[in-house]
Protein backbone atom coordinates (compact mmCIF):
# COMPACT_ATOMS: atom_id res chain seq x y z
CA UNK A 1 0.00 0.00 0.00
CA UNK A 2 1.55 3.20 -1.10
CA UNK A 3 1.01 6.37 0.92
CA UNK A 4 0.74 8.95 -1.60
CA UNK A 5 0.31 8.51 -5.61
CA UNK A 6 0.92 11.37 -7.89
CA UNK A 7 -0.10 10.49 -11.44
CA UNK A 8 -0.11 12.62 -14.77
CA UNK A 9 3.14 14.50 -13.60
CA UNK A 10 5.44 16.65 -16.12
CA UNK A 11 9.24 16.55 -14.58
CA UNK A 12 11.65 19.34 -15.05
CA UNK A 13 14.09 17.38 -16.51
CA UNK A 14 11.42 16.77 -19.24
CA UNK A 15 9.55 13.93 -18.58
CA UNK A 16 5.88 14.21 -18.98
CA UNK A 17 3.02 12.26 -17.87
CA UNK A 18 4.62 9.88 -15.35
CA UNK A 19 3.28 8.45 -11.80
CA UNK A 20 4.84 9.38 -8.55
CA UNK A 21 4.72 6.70 -5.78
CA UNK A 22 5.39 7.40 -2.14
CA UNK A 23 6.28 5.26 0.57
CA UNK A 24 7.05 5.94 4.91
CA UNK A 25 8.25 9.46 3.65
CA UNK A 26 10.55 8.60 -0.14
CA UNK A 27 9.63 8.14 -3.48
CA UNK A 28 9.50 4.44 -4.26
CA UNK A 29 9.37 4.48 -7.81
CA UNK A 30 8.98 7.33 -10.40
CA UNK A 31 6.98 5.70 -13.74
CA UNK A 32 4.22 5.85 -16.37
CA UNK A 33 0.92 4.76 -15.08
CA UNK A 34 1.92 3.08 -11.84
CA UNK A 35 -0.93 0.90 -10.35
CA UNK A 36 -1.95 0.01 -7.13
CA UNK A 37 -3.71 0.80 -4.30
CA UNK A 38 -2.42 4.29 -2.03
CA UNK A 39 -3.94 6.07 0.93
CA UNK A 40 -4.12 9.20 -1.07
CA UNK A 41 -3.68 9.78 -4.92
CA UNK A 42 -3.29 13.50 -6.01
CA UNK A 43 -3.77 14.35 -9.84
CA UNK A 44 -1.19 16.39 -11.09
CA UNK A 45 -3.17 16.79 -14.61
CA UNK A 46 -0.36 17.44 -16.98
CA UNK A 47 1.37 20.27 -14.51
CA UNK A 48 4.96 20.64 -13.53
CA UNK A 49 6.02 18.22 -10.32
CA UNK A 50 9.88 19.73 -9.04
CA UNK A 51 11.63 19.10 -5.80
CA UNK A 52 11.33 21.99 -3.38
CA UNK A 53 12.71 25.26 -3.92
CA UNK A 54 16.30 26.20 -2.39
CA UNK A 55 17.22 29.50 -1.36
CA UNK A 56 21.41 29.27 -1.05
CA UNK A 57 21.57 32.52 0.40
CA UNK A 58 19.21 34.57 2.93
CA UNK A 59 19.92 36.48 5.85
CA UNK A 60 16.77 35.30 8.46
CA UNK A 61 18.27 36.78 11.56
CA UNK A 62 17.25 40.12 9.60
CA UNK A 63 14.14 39.21 7.78
CA UNK A 64 10.79 41.07 8.24
CA UNK A 65 12.38 43.86 10.39
CA UNK A 66 11.40 46.51 7.35
CA UNK A 67 10.46 49.61 9.82
CA UNK A 68 12.67 48.76 12.86
CA UNK A 69 13.94 51.28 14.23
CA UNK A 70 13.22 53.22 10.89
CA UNK A 71 12.82 52.94 7.13
CA UNK A 72 16.18 52.80 5.14
CA UNK A 73 15.23 55.88 3.17
CA UNK A 74 18.16 55.77 0.39
CA UNK A 75 17.89 51.96 -0.23
CA UNK A 76 21.29 51.71 -0.41
CA UNK A 77 23.69 49.01 1.36
CA UNK A 78 25.59 51.17 3.57
CA UNK A 79 22.01 52.73 5.26
CA UNK A 80 21.27 49.10 5.63
CA UNK A 81 24.23 48.27 7.51
CA UNK A 82 23.80 51.72 9.59
CA UNK A 83 20.80 50.59 10.41
CA UNK A 84 21.40 46.83 11.40
CA UNK A 85 24.04 48.96 13.92
CA UNK A 86 21.08 50.64 15.31
CA UNK A 87 18.92 47.58 15.59
CA UNK A 88 21.05 45.38 16.95
CA UNK A 89 20.98 46.39 20.69
CA UNK A 90 17.46 46.16 20.63
CA UNK A 91 16.99 42.80 19.24
CA UNK A 92 15.24 40.41 21.63
CA UNK A 93 15.44 36.58 21.63
CA UNK A 94 11.37 35.87 21.29
CA UNK A 95 11.33 38.87 18.65
CA UNK A 96 13.70 37.42 16.58
CA UNK A 97 12.65 33.73 16.73
CA UNK A 98 8.70 34.85 15.80
CA UNK A 99 9.89 36.76 13.08
CA UNK A 100 11.99 33.94 11.49
CA UNK A 101 9.22 31.34 12.05
CA UNK A 102 6.60 33.84 10.54
CA UNK A 103 8.97 33.61 7.45
CA UNK A 104 9.40 30.00 7.40
CA UNK A 105 6.01 30.20 6.88
CA UNK A 106 6.04 32.18 4.25
CA UNK A 107 8.96 29.64 2.66
CA UNK A 108 6.79 26.79 2.79
CA UNK A 109 3.84 28.53 1.36
CA UNK A 110 6.12 28.89 -1.25
CA UNK A 111 7.43 25.83 -1.66
CA UNK A 112 10.73 26.85 -0.10
CA UNK A 113 11.97 24.05 1.95
CA UNK A 114 15.66 23.96 2.21
CA UNK A 115 17.22 27.50 3.21
CA UNK A 116 20.95 28.48 4.05
CA UNK A 117 21.07 31.69 6.58
CA UNK A 118 23.98 33.56 7.25
CA UNK A 119 23.74 35.05 10.92
CA UNK A 120 25.59 37.60 12.62
CA UNK A 121 28.38 36.84 15.12
CA UNK A 122 29.73 39.98 16.09
CA UNK A 123 27.23 40.77 18.65
CA UNK A 124 29.23 39.43 21.85
CA UNK A 125 25.80 37.76 23.18
CA UNK A 126 25.15 35.98 20.37
CA UNK A 127 21.69 36.47 20.69
CA UNK A 128 20.64 35.85 17.08
CA UNK A 129 23.02 32.48 16.85
CA UNK A 130 20.92 31.29 20.15
CA UNK A 131 17.00 32.10 18.59
CA UNK A 132 17.97 30.84 14.78
CA UNK A 133 19.47 27.66 16.29
CA UNK A 134 15.84 27.24 18.41
CA UNK A 135 14.01 28.12 15.02
CA UNK A 136 16.11 25.39 13.11
CA UNK A 137 15.47 22.93 15.72
CA UNK A 138 11.70 24.13 16.06
CA UNK A 139 11.27 24.28 11.95
CA UNK A 140 12.74 20.40 11.59
CA UNK A 141 10.10 18.81 10.40
CA UNK A 142 9.25 20.90 7.55
CA UNK A 143 11.99 22.84 6.97
CA UNK A 144 16.25 22.30 6.22
CA UNK A 145 17.66 25.39 7.61
CA UNK A 146 21.18 25.63 7.65
CA UNK A 147 23.24 28.32 9.53
CA UNK A 148 26.21 30.39 8.59
CA UNK A 149 28.66 32.10 11.10
CA UNK A 150 28.66 35.83 9.66
CA UNK A 151 31.11 38.19 10.66
CA UNK A 152 29.42 41.12 9.44
CA UNK A 153 31.27 43.84 10.69
CA UNK A 154 34.51 41.56 9.67
CA UNK A 155 36.39 38.66 10.88
CA UNK A 156 39.18 41.02 11.63
CA UNK A 157 37.89 44.38 11.74
CA UNK A 158 35.31 43.73 14.59
CA UNK A 159 36.95 43.46 18.19
CA UNK A 160 36.59 39.48 19.35
CA UNK A 161 34.60 38.43 16.14
CA UNK A 162 36.79 35.21 15.35
CA UNK A 163 36.12 34.24 18.86
CA UNK A 164 32.58 34.74 18.36
CA UNK A 165 32.69 33.17 15.72
CA UNK A 166 34.26 29.89 17.29
CA UNK A 167 31.49 30.23 19.87
CA UNK A 168 28.63 29.80 17.27
CA UNK A 169 30.78 26.72 15.90
CA UNK A 170 30.42 25.16 18.99
CA UNK A 171 26.88 25.79 19.21
CA UNK A 172 25.84 23.97 16.55
CA UNK A 173 26.52 26.68 13.22
CA UNK A 174 27.17 24.55 10.37
CA UNK A 175 29.26 26.65 8.20
CA UNK A 176 31.91 29.38 8.32
CA UNK A 177 30.86 32.58 6.64
CA UNK A 178 33.20 35.91 6.24
CA UNK A 179 33.38 38.98 4.27
CA UNK A 180 36.34 40.08 3.48
CA UNK A 181 36.07 43.00 1.24
CA UNK A 182 34.77 44.97 4.40
CA UNK A 183 38.01 44.25 6.52
CA UNK A 184 40.28 47.92 6.73
CA UNK A 185 42.60 46.65 3.90
CA UNK A 186 42.95 44.51 1.05
CA UNK A 187 45.80 42.60 3.08
CA UNK A 188 43.34 41.86 6.07
CA UNK A 189 40.90 40.76 3.90
CA UNK A 190 42.92 38.23 2.15
CA UNK A 191 44.11 37.38 5.60
CA UNK A 192 40.61 36.61 6.80
CA UNK A 193 39.65 34.36 3.92
CA UNK A 194 43.03 31.93 4.70
CA UNK A 195 42.25 32.25 8.69
CA UNK A 196 38.53 31.53 7.96
CA UNK A 197 39.13 28.73 5.39
CA UNK A 198 41.62 27.21 7.81
CA UNK A 199 39.30 27.17 10.60
CA UNK A 200 36.97 25.51 8.41
CA UNK A 201 39.26 22.82 6.85
CA UNK A 202 40.12 22.07 11.13
CA UNK A 203 36.33 21.20 11.50
CA UNK A 204 35.78 19.91 8.79
CA UNK A 205 32.94 22.63 7.66
CA UNK A 206 31.74 23.83 4.55
CA UNK A 207 32.89 27.69 3.56
CA UNK A 208 29.89 30.92 2.33
CA UNK A 209 31.69 34.00 2.64
CA UNK A 210 30.11 37.26 1.21
CA UNK A 211 32.79 37.86 -1.17
CA UNK A 212 33.36 41.11 -3.39
CA UNK A 213 30.16 42.76 -2.82
CA UNK A 214 31.33 45.68 -4.55
CA UNK A 215 31.65 48.20 -7.45
CA UNK A 216 35.45 48.41 -7.31
CA UNK A 217 36.90 46.26 -10.04
CA UNK A 218 40.23 45.53 -7.56
CA UNK A 219 37.95 43.93 -4.81
CA UNK A 220 39.64 40.38 -5.58
CA UNK A 221 39.03 38.31 -2.90
CA UNK A 222 37.59 35.89 -4.67
CA UNK A 223 40.64 34.40 -6.17
CA UNK A 224 42.09 34.25 -2.64
CA UNK A 225 39.40 32.05 -1.63
CA UNK A 226 39.98 30.14 -4.72
CA UNK A 227 43.10 29.77 -3.86
CA UNK A 228 42.72 28.32 -0.56
CA UNK A 229 39.95 26.09 -1.04
CA UNK A 230 42.55 24.20 -3.61
CA UNK A 231 45.06 24.50 -1.27
CA UNK A 232 43.02 22.71 1.54
CA UNK A 233 41.18 20.81 -0.63
CA UNK A 234 38.11 21.88 -0.25
CA UNK A 235 37.04 21.02 -3.78
CA UNK A 236 32.84 21.26 -4.17
CA UNK A 237 32.87 22.69 -0.44
CA UNK A 238 33.37 26.27 -0.52
CA UNK A 239 30.89 29.05 -1.90
CA UNK A 240 31.50 32.85 -3.03
CA UNK A 241 28.54 34.36 -2.90
CA UNK A 242 27.44 38.08 -4.68
CA UNK A 243 30.85 38.36 -6.60
CA UNK A 244 29.55 41.70 -7.50
CA UNK A 245 33.27 43.08 -8.48
CA UNK A 246 33.35 40.59 -11.17
CA UNK A 247 30.23 42.72 -13.40
CA UNK A 248 33.20 45.78 -13.31
CA UNK A 249 36.13 43.76 -13.85
CA UNK A 250 38.37 44.05 -17.28
CA UNK A 251 37.75 40.92 -18.99
CA UNK A 252 40.86 39.95 -19.62
CA UNK A 253 41.51 39.07 -15.86
CA UNK A 254 38.41 37.35 -15.55
CA UNK A 255 39.14 35.26 -18.63
CA UNK A 256 41.92 33.73 -15.96
CA UNK A 257 40.21 34.68 -12.58
CA UNK A 258 37.16 31.67 -14.20
CA UNK A 259 38.93 28.87 -15.08
CA UNK A 260 40.57 29.72 -11.29
CA UNK A 261 37.13 29.38 -9.97
CA UNK A 262 36.39 26.42 -11.80
CA UNK A 263 39.67 24.70 -11.28
CA UNK A 264 39.53 24.84 -7.30
CA UNK A 265 36.10 23.16 -7.35
CA UNK A 266 34.26 27.04 -5.94
CA UNK A 267 30.43 27.35 -6.09
CA UNK A 268 29.07 30.98 -6.90
CA UNK A 269 26.15 32.37 -5.46
CA UNK A 270 24.09 35.73 -7.37
CA UNK A 271 21.49 37.42 -5.41
CA UNK A 272 19.53 39.39 -7.81
CA UNK A 273 17.12 41.09 -6.28
CA UNK A 274 19.49 42.82 -4.01
CA UNK A 275 22.99 43.05 -6.18
CA UNK A 276 21.38 45.14 -9.00
CA UNK A 277 19.39 47.05 -6.83
CA UNK A 278 22.55 47.85 -4.15
CA UNK A 279 25.12 47.96 -6.88
CA UNK A 280 25.77 50.60 -8.89
CA UNK A 281 24.81 53.41 -6.76
CA UNK A 282 27.77 55.42 -7.89
CA UNK A 283 26.97 55.80 -11.33
CA UNK A 284 25.25 58.11 -13.61
CA UNK A 285 24.85 56.67 -16.77
CA UNK A 286 25.72 54.05 -18.28
CA UNK A 287 24.90 52.35 -14.86
CA UNK A 288 26.28 49.15 -13.77
CA UNK A 289 23.57 46.60 -12.36
CA UNK A 290 26.07 44.85 -10.56
CA UNK A 291 25.47 41.22 -10.61
CA UNK A 292 28.10 38.33 -11.14
CA UNK A 293 28.73 36.60 -14.91
CA UNK A 294 26.38 34.19 -14.44
CA UNK A 295 26.28 32.74 -18.16
CA UNK A 296 30.42 32.68 -18.22
CA UNK A 297 30.67 30.85 -15.02
CA UNK A 298 28.02 28.77 -15.98
CA UNK A 299 29.78 27.99 -19.29
CA UNK A 300 33.11 27.21 -17.30
CA UNK A 301 31.57 24.88 -15.19
CA UNK A 302 31.34 26.65 -12.22
CA UNK A 303 28.08 25.69 -9.70
CA UNK A 304 25.54 28.82 -9.98
CA UNK A 305 22.63 29.38 -7.51
CA UNK A 306 20.38 32.19 -7.00
CA UNK A 307 19.52 33.45 -3.17
CA UNK A 308 17.03 35.81 -2.23
CA UNK A 309 19.30 37.36 0.64
CA UNK A 310 17.00 39.63 1.84
CA UNK A 311 12.69 39.86 2.70
CA UNK A 312 11.70 43.36 4.59
CA UNK A 313 14.64 44.26 5.98
CA UNK A 314 17.17 46.86 6.38
CA UNK A 315 18.57 46.27 3.32
CA UNK A 316 15.33 45.42 0.98
CA UNK A 317 11.44 46.38 1.29
CA UNK A 318 10.56 43.82 -0.87
CA UNK A 319 9.71 40.07 -1.16
CA UNK A 320 7.91 37.41 -0.22
CA UNK A 321 10.09 34.54 -0.05
CA UNK A 322 9.04 33.59 -3.50
CA UNK A 323 12.20 31.99 -5.20
CA UNK A 324 10.72 31.94 -8.72
CA UNK A 325 10.14 35.54 -8.33
CA UNK A 326 14.34 35.42 -7.92
CA UNK A 327 14.73 33.31 -10.99
CA UNK A 328 12.78 35.51 -12.95
CA UNK A 329 14.94 38.57 -11.74
CA UNK A 330 17.85 36.61 -12.72
CA UNK A 331 17.11 35.23 -15.97
CA UNK A 332 16.54 39.38 -17.19
CA UNK A 333 19.57 40.56 -15.86
CA UNK A 334 21.69 37.45 -16.94
CA UNK A 335 20.18 37.98 -20.47
CA UNK A 336 19.35 34.07 -20.47
CA UNK A 337 16.49 34.39 -22.58
CA UNK A 338 17.61 31.22 -24.45
CA UNK A 339 15.51 27.82 -23.42
CA UNK A 340 18.60 26.40 -21.88
CA UNK A 341 19.18 29.40 -20.30
CA UNK A 342 15.64 29.79 -18.59
CA UNK A 343 15.94 26.35 -17.37
CA UNK A 344 19.50 26.77 -15.95
CA UNK A 345 17.80 29.77 -13.76
CA UNK A 346 15.39 27.32 -12.53
CA UNK A 347 17.91 24.86 -11.50
CA UNK A 348 19.43 27.73 -9.88
CA UNK A 349 16.71 27.79 -7.38
CA UNK A 350 16.32 24.01 -7.24
CA UNK A 351 18.88 21.36 -7.69
CA UNK A 352 22.45 23.38 -7.74
CA UNK A 353 21.36 24.99 -4.48
CA UNK A 354 20.81 21.58 -3.14
CA UNK A 355 23.84 20.39 -4.14
CA UNK A 356 25.53 23.08 -2.66
CA UNK A 357 24.04 22.84 0.73
CA UNK A 358 24.97 18.82 0.47
CA UNK A 359 20.65 18.04 0.71
CA UNK A 360 20.82 14.34 1.20
CA UNK A 361 17.98 12.35 -0.72
CA UNK A 362 16.82 15.79 -2.87
CA UNK A 363 15.60 15.37 -6.26
CA UNK A 364 12.70 12.86 -8.11
CA UNK A 365 14.04 9.37 -7.88
CA UNK A 366 13.44 6.30 -6.46
CA UNK A 367 15.16 6.55 -2.89
CA UNK A 368 14.94 10.25 -2.98
CA UNK A 369 13.13 12.04 0.29
CA UNK A 370 9.37 12.69 -0.89
CA UNK A 371 9.64 15.92 -0.83
CA UNK A 372 8.27 17.67 -4.18
CA UNK A 373 6.08 20.45 -4.95
CA UNK A 374 2.86 20.65 -7.41
CA UNK A 375 3.22 24.17 -9.23
CA UNK A 376 0.17 25.56 -11.78
CA UNK A 377 2.83 25.02 -14.78
CA UNK A 378 3.87 23.11 -17.43
CA UNK A 379 7.39 23.32 -17.65
CA UNK A 380 10.15 25.27 -15.89
CA UNK A 381 10.14 28.08 -18.34
CA UNK A 382 6.62 28.94 -17.81
CA UNK A 383 6.76 28.66 -13.87
CA UNK A 384 9.22 31.07 -14.10
CA UNK A 385 7.01 33.20 -16.59
CA UNK A 386 3.92 33.04 -14.12
CA UNK A 387 5.65 32.19 -10.74
CA UNK A 388 3.49 29.75 -10.98
CA UNK A 389 0.99 28.66 -8.15
CA UNK A 390 1.97 26.43 -5.54
CA UNK A 391 -0.92 24.30 -6.02
CA UNK A 392 0.51 21.55 -3.13
CA UNK A 393 3.86 21.07 -1.13
CA UNK A 394 4.47 18.02 0.14
CA UNK A 395 7.14 17.12 2.91
CA UNK A 396 7.95 13.45 3.47
CA UNK A 397 5.21 12.46 1.20
CA UNK A 398 2.66 14.76 3.26
CA UNK A 399 0.77 18.29 2.12
CA UNK A 400 1.83 20.69 4.12
CA UNK A 401 0.26 23.60 2.17
CA UNK A 402 -2.22 24.18 -0.14
CA UNK A 403 -2.60 26.99 -2.24
CA UNK A 404 -6.12 27.38 -4.74
CA UNK A 405 -5.07 27.95 -8.92
CA UNK A 406 -4.87 31.17 -9.84
CA UNK A 407 -7.43 31.77 -12.07
CA UNK A 408 -9.01 35.00 -13.49
CA UNK A 409 -12.96 34.86 -14.08
CA UNK A 410 -14.14 37.01 -17.26
CA UNK A 411 -17.32 38.83 -17.84
CA UNK A 412 -16.77 41.22 -21.34
CA UNK A 413 -18.43 41.70 -24.57
CA UNK A 414 -18.76 38.73 -26.26
CA UNK A 415 -16.07 36.94 -24.50
CA UNK A 416 -17.16 35.32 -21.08
CA UNK A 417 -15.18 32.42 -19.17
CA UNK A 418 -11.90 31.99 -17.52
CA UNK A 419 -8.09 32.65 -18.24
CA UNK A 420 -4.96 31.18 -16.50
CA UNK A 421 -2.79 33.15 -18.28
CA UNK A 422 -1.88 30.07 -20.31
CA UNK A 423 -1.95 29.82 -23.97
Amino acid sequence: MLDLLITHANLPDGRADVDIAIRDGRIVEVAPRITGPAHATIDAAGQLVTPPFVDAHFHMDATLSYGLPRVNQSGTLLEGIALWGELKPQLTADALVQRALTYCDWAVAKGLLAIRTHVDICDPRLLAVEALLDVKRRVAGYLDLQLVAFPQDGALRSSGAMENLRRALDLGVDVVGGIPHFERTMADGARSVQLLCELAAERGLRVDMHCDETDDPLSRHIETLAFHAQRLGMQGRVTGSHLTSMHSMDNYYVSKLIPLIAEAGVNAVANPLINITIQGRHDTYPKRRGMTRVPELLAAGVPVAFGHDCVMDPWYSLGSGDMLEVAHMGLHVAQMTSQAGMRACFDAVTTTPAAMLGLEGYGIAAGCQADVVLLQARDPVEAIRLRATRLAVIRRGKVIARTAAATAVLDLPGRVGETSFRI
